[in-house]
């Protein structure tokens, strides 16, 4: 199974584009025509403008009301839109270190550290006959790790060290690739010890992605989290 996040990209952003662009185009008619005093015009113009957004904002949510969370299992991709080409996340290998194991004497008692193993990998399939072989870099993610409680966790700022101890590499999730390559990151997540199963929730980070039609980050819409077990 393939997740893509949003479905239909490049027509939703054309849209949003589109819908911006007849909005400041009403707001300048309606101020040109409110110094001539062509006042049916103007009015004419701002009720124009205002339509356009409140159109805008009922499809948006009407968008997210229709969306449902979905499950990714292990192996399968996740699908980003970069306009002009796709790129893709997948779980690979998840472990659970003891927070006070061996050296690891960081953390405080009753917790452990999570390593989330998560490849990227630049699509070829995605992308235009005339696009070429240049690099890509990935926009900005934003990781979360939930557990079964609902409790969310951010990436643990004693990451750098639970890698380094463990032999491990972690390449930066914006790192530049071509099409056809992929890389690995690690991601680490202190969390409390008890709990057993988690989801991962990797999105945008980008704000202006809230107000693109069935983005996974616009207001109340589905989310697509990688189920993992450690």
């Amino acid at each position: 199974m393939s997740v893509y996040t949003p479905h239909f990209a490049p027509i939703v952003v054309l849209t949003f584009l589109g819908s911006a662009f007849l909005f400041i185009l009403s707001l300048f008619v309606s101020v040109v025509a409110a110094f001539r005093k062509a006042r049916h015009v103007a009015i004419a113009s701002l009720t124009a403008s205002v339509a356009i957004v409140f159109g805008y904002i009922a499809v948006l949510f009407a968008f997210s009301l229709l969306s449902r969370d979905t499950t990714i299992v292990p192996g399968a991709w996740k699908y980003f839109c970069e306009i002009d080409c796709h790129i893709a996340y997948s779980i690979g290998g998840v472990q659970a270190v003891s927070a006070d194991a061996g050296e690891l004497k960081i953390g405080g008692p009753s917790r452990e550290f999570v390593i989330v193993q998560l490849k990227t990998w630049f699509d070829p399939s995605t992308i235009s006959a005339h696009r070429g072989d240049g690099l890509l870099m990935p926009s900005e993610r934003k990781v979360r790790l939930i557990d079964s409680w609902g409790r969310e966790f951010s990436e643990s700022p004693h990451a750098a060290a639970i890698l380094q101890a463990k032999g491990l590499y972690s390449t930066p999730l914006r790192t530049p690739l071509r099409p056809g390559e992929s890389y690995v990151s690690y991601l680490v997540f202190q969390t409390p010890a008890e709990t057993a199963d988690y989801r991962l929730l990797v999105t945008s980070a980008e704000d202006l992605d809230t107000a693109i039609w069935g983005h996974e980050i616009s207001p109340f819409h589905g989310k697509a989290y990688f189920l993992i077990r450690s």
